[in-house]
């Protein structure tokens, strides 16, 4: 917990030296409480906090790292606070970092999905958010211009930002398809036309006001981030282990028909079809948990989404209510205790 990260030794006496474990954390947490707005909003605070106050990394290493969230499926500014805090401090830091992210918005769904079955009103509640709203359309339109300034250096670059903006929001063309299409746009236009669509400028990285960052485009790969077949099968594992661990012990104990199993069954395939955002798989839950297993009504899916847009984390955290209603009316401990059976 103690581990630092160092940077190499700079003139500028504006770079941080290091970021401890105890700052990471600090600034993950806080994060968690107010990553209101949707992906575009989280990503633009990281941005400003990381990228601009903090310097913690690059703007190419952090577009870098955006660029392969956006194509995975699951919350992209969950993943990309993983992945830098992975950088920063190996798996611990990866933890932490992907852990406080949704732990607010987990514990605050909980509570507003307990208030909202006792009193049966989320408009109160809701309302509660909904001022912060304009804000955070500030900080995304604020950070909207500044990443865009610097990313879109030439007339090809800014073709295919309009491009894909006439894609998803004229065209509905699902996320990952726009992405997909502009690499193989960028990795054509580098090899027919290098000079355009080259690396950047080798001292772009240099240009900006805060000096060097700590993870820099020039600094060397840190040990645990280099591929390894090992390390990459571990990880694999481990991750597969996590998820069927429960899964068999659930299936085993409560046996395949359970509430409890088919909840985890459903939100695991839940969780491998958000490819573009949470709205793309919404209408799945919906189907899933209204029409199919009826845990809840639509009018409380409805309710629950009410809540999932105003308060903080990713949106796909909805599910968390759902599970919460479904969990009561189904009487999954057989008990009508509000708060143990949700």
């Amino acid at each position: 917990m103690s581990k630092t990260v160092v940077l190499p030794q700079s003139d500028s006496p504006s770079v941080v030296a290091s970021v401890s474990f105890w700052q990471a954390f600090r600034f993950w947490l806080k994060l968690g409480f107010i990553s209101f707005g949707g992906p575009a909003g989280q990503i633009a605070m990281m941005h400003q906090e990381l990228v601009d106050n903090r310097r913690w990394i690059s703007e190419g290493r952090f577009l870098h790292a955006l660029n392969f969230c956006m194509v995975l499926p699951g919350p992209e500014a969950q993943q990309l606070a993983t992945y830098i805090g992975w950088l920063l401090h190996k798996t611990w830091g990866g933890v932490i970092a992907g852990v406080l992210f949704i732990l607010p918005s987990l514990v605050l769904l909980i509570a507003l999905a307990w208030i909202y079955l006792v009193w049966g009103d989320v408009a109160v509640v809701a309302g509660i958010f909904y001022g912060i709203k304009p804000a955070v359309a500030a900080i995304v339109l604020q950070a909207a211009h500044r990443i865009g300034s610097r990313a879109l250096k030439n007339g090809a670059y800014w073709a295919i930002a309009a491009a894909a903006f006439v894609a998803i929001f004229a065209l509905n063309v699902p996320f990952p398809l726009i992405v997909l299409a502009a690499a193989l746009v960028g990795f054509i236009g580098g090899r027919l036309a290098p000079t355009i669509f080259g690396k950047a400028d080798a001292h772009r990285a240099q240009s900006h006001p805060g000096g060097a960052a700590i993870i820099d485009d020039t600094t060397p790969i840190p040990a645990h981030a280099i591929f390894s077949w090992r390390r990459t099968s571990r990880v694999l594992i481990a991750g597969m282990l996590l998820w069927l661990v429960p899964m068999a012990a659930l299936t085993l104990m409560l046996g395949w028909a359970h509430p409890l199993t088919q909840m985890s069954w459903f939100f695991t395939k839940a969780a491998l079809m958000t490819f573009g955002g949470a709205y793309a798989v919404l209408p799945y839950v919906y189907q899933g948990a209204v029409t199919h297993y009826g845990w809840l009504t639509a009018g409380q899916m409805m309710d629950g989404l009410a809540l999932g847009e105003s308060t903080p984390g990713p949106l796909i955290m909805v599910v968390t209510f759902v599970g919460f209603v479904g969990g009561y009316t189904k009487a999954v401990l057989g008990v009508d205790d509000v708060l143990l059976g949700g």
